[in-house]
């Protein structure tokens, strides 16, 4: 058993934001998007993330965009302050994975993915929340800290997949006493992130619906991201499906309207 201790001291690990990604999610918040491009810039890791992840092919850009202005101009004040979160996440990523078959870069495409699909949900939506929008970036990072814990107790983990089809989530309970999308809200709260993330979060899970009807909508939505994303054969070949068990009953109402958006994006 991994002590919620254990957990709680590596979710402490996540290194605090330098002076410059301070200012930037500062400005973000203020909505000053020319102040929060100049603070990126002094960060050279940070505007080195942004210029890789923006200029993904899922992000559609015909020309390299190098410019963190320019950047922050195209992507606005939510898709920047996401993309900011998204970069605090990948100091946390490990060198080498272990469990699961991921490396910088296709952890990249999966930030990327969940966080451009997100945003056409709520564009879809007719939603322009901030704290909504940010929600997203808390299920990498969940991953990231999830393959920690895994690592601690590795060989029990792969003799569990091996011998019984047990999700990887009903797996991390019995090692912890948390699920997946706990993580997501332990996290949440070390950055001072919205109870509405958290919320939205956990009724991602399919198992923990809210009694708020917006946020069980959006947990829906999300639920239904999560499991369409992980379900992909790059993220089955890297053993992130076996995270979610898909609960098709919960996701009924809004599951053809989801289909739709997933068709024309």
């Amino acid at each position: 058993m991994i002590t919620r201790e254990k957990v709680d001291a590596y979710i402490q690990k996540i290194p605090p934001a330098p002076q410059a990604l301070q200012q930037t999610v500062l400005y973000l918040k203020k909505e000053e998007l020319t102040k929060a491009a100049h603070s990126a810039k002094k960060d050279l890791a940070l505007s080195a993330y942004l210029v890789e992840l923006v200029n993904k092919p899922i992000f559609g850009f015909r020309n390299k965009v190098e410019d963190i202005s320019q950047i922050f101009g195209i992507l606005g004040v939510e898709r920047s302050q996401q993309a900011v979160y998204n970069y605090m996440i990948s100091l946390l990523s490990p060198v080498k994975w272990q469990l699961f078959a991921l490396n910088r870069s296709s952890f990249y495409d999966l930030q990327a993915e969940l966080s451009i699909k997100w945003q056409i949900i709520l564009e879809h939506l007719n939603i322009a929340d901030k704290d909504i929008q940010n929600a997203i970036t808390l299920l990498p990072a969940s991953i990231i800290v999830s393959e920690a814990l895994f690592c601690e107790k590795l060989d029990d983990v792969k003799l569990l997949r091996s011998v019984n089809e047990i999700d990887l989530n009903t797996i991390l309970t019995r090692l912890c006493n948390l699920d997946l999308f706990d993580i997501c809200q332990i996290i949440a709260a070390k950055w001072n992130m919205s109870e509405k993330s958290a919320q939205i979060i956990q009724a991602s899970s399919g198992v923990k619906p809210s009694e708020d009807e917006e946020i069980n909508r959006l947990g829906k939505y999300m639920h239904l991201l999560l499991f369409f994303t992980l379900s992909k054969p790059e993220y089955i070949n890297a053993g992130l499906n076996d995270f979610i068990d898909f609960q098709i009953e919960y996701v009924q109402d809004v599951y053809n309207d989801f289909a739709k958006l997933m068709e024309i994006s």
